[in-house]
């Protein structure tokens, strides 16, 4: 007996053995990446012989900075991170080979509920941004122009706070309308702050808003983990579109102990009904062009880079043709 139960904890042993470890380095923690965090719990990633160890950066700068000096082998951060990399003369490009989420993630919030919301109540309010120079901002100005709002000259635009500190700052008074991630905005929505009046994501088109990405030399030394990294995600992919928001709710909620589930499962619905969640891996040339549009806007775009230079779809091509 001792026998045979040595043999089975070896046997045990042995197979965790086999499971390689990837380094993932998430830019924060959010609801947004729902279908990240269900191919860790549905074990997708084990499925295809892979350890996951997840790290939140906090901040693209810190997401690319870690990846960079190999304290990560992935980086889950916005594309234009990967455009600011090459533009310094990297010899070693980072390359996005896996797309997550396809819009924007943030909502305008009102401090008033506001009936029958257009774009053109905003002329003369004070709007509280996000931080300039980052996505959230980019995307937010591009989506005001498009609604024929000049943002430095029709809003007393407030762009001074940081990140962590814009919902607080409009929770005590700042600004009538606010920019907000979720679940933050349900949140204030169900506590009677703010009311969500409408989605930047639904307005902006299709953007490589986060992707999965690594250094070149990674892909080209670990390409087989790469692949292997990619269908599980593509698996995630499906199985939230396939199951109900309920469901995903439930998977995901250790990942955001402090939400409640309520909650959780509003979010994923709402990302989820307007076409957030990316369907597939593939990062294509029109929504890469649609990003260094709004970047370019924003006057953020330090030269316009080829599609085939920072993106590799033939990943996510050859496992969703399996």
């Amino acid at each position: 007996m001792i026998l045979i139960l040595s043999i089975g904890v070896w046997g045990c042993s042995n197979e965790e053995e086999k499971l390689e470890k990837v380094r993932i380095a998430e830019v924060t923690r959010s609801i947004f990446y729902a279908p990240q965090y269900v191919a860790i719990e549905k074990g997708f990633f084990e499925e295809e012989g892979l350890d996951i160890e997840l790290t939140t950066t906090w901040g693209g700068d810190k997401t690319m900075t870690t990846l960079l000096a190999d304290g990560a082998d992935v980086a889950l951060v916005g594309s234009e991170t990967s455009i600011y990399v090459d533009s310094q003369g990297s010899s070693d490009p980072v390359i996005n080979f896996a797309q997550l989420t396809q819009t924007d993630g943030t909502f305008l919030v009102a401090r008033e509920n506001v009936e029958n919301f257009e774009w053109d109540q905003l002329k003369g309010s004070t709007f509280l941004g996000q931080r300039k120079g980052g996505m959230p901002q980019m995307v937010g100005e591009f989506v005001l122009k498009k609604q024929g709002i000049n943002p430095q000259e029709d809003l007393d635009l407030i762009q001074n706070i940081d990140f962590a500190n814009i919902p607080n700052a409009f929770a005590s008074g700042t600004g009538d309308y606010v920019q907000l991630f979720e679940p933050t905005a349900s949140i204030f929505e169900k506590e009677g702050k703010g009311y969500i009046v409408a989605s930047f994501g639904e307005q902006s088109g299709h953007v490589p808003y986060t992707t999965f990405m690594a250094k070149e030399s990674f892909m080209k030394e670990n390409n087989e983990t790469v692949e292997k990294f990619a269908r599980a995600i593509y698996k995630a992919q499906k199985w939230v579109e396939e199951h109900e928001p309920a469901e995903t709710a439930e998977l995901i909620q250790s990942y955001f102990e402090d939400t409640e589930l309520d909650i959780i499962e509003t979010v994923v619905d709402r990302y989820r009904s307007q076409g957030s969640f990316a369907a597939d891996p593939i990062l294509d040339e029109e929504e890469w062009n649609n990003l260094q549009d709004i970047m370019d806007e924003a006057g953020e775009l330090p030269g316009r880079i080829s599609h085939d230079k920072l993106v590799n779809t033939t990943i996510a091509e050859e496992i969703m043709n399996e």
